[in-house]
């Protein structure tokens, strides 16, 4: 993702006319033995949940990932959302989208709708504050989920996903989520390699995800009500978004991860702030982050991200190690580079959609009763995530154990469109207090 604008029209946009303003949101339950022995002739039907730019890509993605997967019910917090997604996948899948107007479901219940509809394979896709709420539902009903990143936007939602992952194992589901960068040929390649030892051992990792704006809010209707507004303006509200450096940089922290063979950080302490968007319409989240983490091999992680207009941009990783230095340029398409004494370059003559990848490796663990769950680390990239806004918003030393065991309970309890929902101060660090 190298620019606010291309992350917008190739990230989350499935077509031109996609928008940004990801819904909320989706089956007599299928038992899991059963769905992972259907022969590739029989049909798997799919439930979309939330279908904005990114829920609509995921849709189109998983209808081209298998012969025989068809579409068969769709929930969205909003009717134009909803419509919209539906015409644009008919458009372009006219024989898998098999959705019924009775199986076209609006509102924040929508996604038990849908996962109650008689679905195989129920794809998540709403703002991340919901995550953990419909990742719970799905798997309790027996569902293989695809589900993008990040997985919550506080600690008590990453623990829930913890014990929903378990519940996933347990029942032989296919747990997939949206860190797509582990399904691009070029960063896997690249991993191996330093997880092989090309650059000797791993002292330092610089990541970096400097972008310009995202969507411009959407001005408020006289009609609607608290929770409408943020909804529709989600990106702007810590308990729906979790701030951009969990929505969008979490991204280049699971990278970080990654390299780091998926072994959390010890602490981290961290600088951040809004400097460009100070107006009340941009909610509550920062426009800029920097994070230093510390790991118990004495390693530091130095993570940057920005969203700022007219500023310099990149999204590359560089990890430093005794023997060499790996470069992550421009992460959708490399180059993936390796200086030093094991020089290296990452060749590819036809690369592949690492978003679709990841639908193909889904669907294919379905069919061949190989259940992937990418549960365990999907949750601590999004906790590493959290745990530097949290450092930055409140500008102490944050430690794993903190973190994890946070009280900060973000989202609200009730969820309706009529309870009010009012908007917490902008962190001032020194004085946010660590909950």
């Amino acid at each position: 993702m190298n620019t606010a604008s291309e992350n917008l029209t190739t990230r989350r946009e499935f077509l031109k006319t996609s928008a940004l303003a990801g819904g909320v949101l989706a089956a007599p339950a299928i038992l899991p033995g059963k769905l992972f022995a259907k022969e590739s002739s029989d049909t798997l039907r799919v439930g979309l949940v939330g279908c904005g730019g990114r829920g609509s890509g995921a849709a189109d993605q998983a209808l081209t990932a298998d012969a025989n997967v068809v579409l068969t019910a769709v929930g969205d917090a909003f009717e134009d959302r909803l419509q919209t997604c539906l015409k644009n996948l008919q458009t372009k899948h006219a024989d898998k989208v098999k959705v019924t107007p009775g199986k076209c479901f609006v509102g924040l219940d929508a996604y038990q709708k849908v996962i109650d509809s008689g679905v195989d394979v129920v794809l998540l896709a709403t703002p991340p504050g919901f995550r953990p709420v419909h990742l719970k539902a799905a798997i309790a009903a027996g569902k293989h989920v695809f589900t993008e990143k990040p997985m919550a936007t506080d600690a008590p939602g990453v623990r829930s996903v913890l014990a929903t992952v378990e519940e996933a194992r347990k029942k032989n589901l296919s747990l997939v989520a949206g860190f797509c960068y582990r399904y691009n040929d070029g960063v896997k390649a690249i991993m191996q390699k330093i997880h092989d030892g090309a650059i000797g051992d791993v002292k330092a990792l610089y990541t970096v995800y400097n972008t310009g704006s995202v969507w411009s809010p959407f001005p408020r209707k006289p009609d609607w009500t608290d929770m409408q507004y943020q909804v529709k303006n989600w990106y702007y509200y810590t308990w729906l978004s979790g701030d951009h450096i969990v929505e969008q940089a979490v991204h280049s922290i699971d990278k970080m991860a990654w390299t780091m063979k998926d072994e959390p950080p010890v602490k981290c302490v961290a600088l951040g702030g809004r400097q460009v968007r100070t107006a009340a319409e941009f909610g509550n989240i920062f426009d800029h982050f920097s994070v230093v983490y510390e790991y118990a091999n004495g390693a530091r992680g130095f993570h940057n991200c920005r969203q700022q207009e007219k500023c310099a941009g990149d999204n590359s990783d560089y990890i430093m190690g005794a023997d060499g230095v790996a470069h992550i340029v421009r992460a959708f398409s490399g180059p993936f580079v390796i200086k030093g004494k094991n020089a290296w370059k990452f060749h590819e003559e036809k690369p592949t959609d690492m978003y679709q990848n990841e639908h193909n490796e889904f669907f294919a663990s379905i069919r061949k009763n190989e259940p992937i769950n990418d549960g365990i680390r999907m949750a601590h990239s999004t906790l590493t995530a959290i745990m530097g806004r949290m450092a930055a918003y409140t500008g102490q030393e944050i430690t794993w154990e903190q973190a994890m065991n946070s009280q900060e309970s973000l989202v609200p309890a009730e969820m309706n469109w009529n309870v009010p929902v009012s908007v917490p101060d902008v962190a001032m660090p020194g004085r946010t207090k660590f909950v």
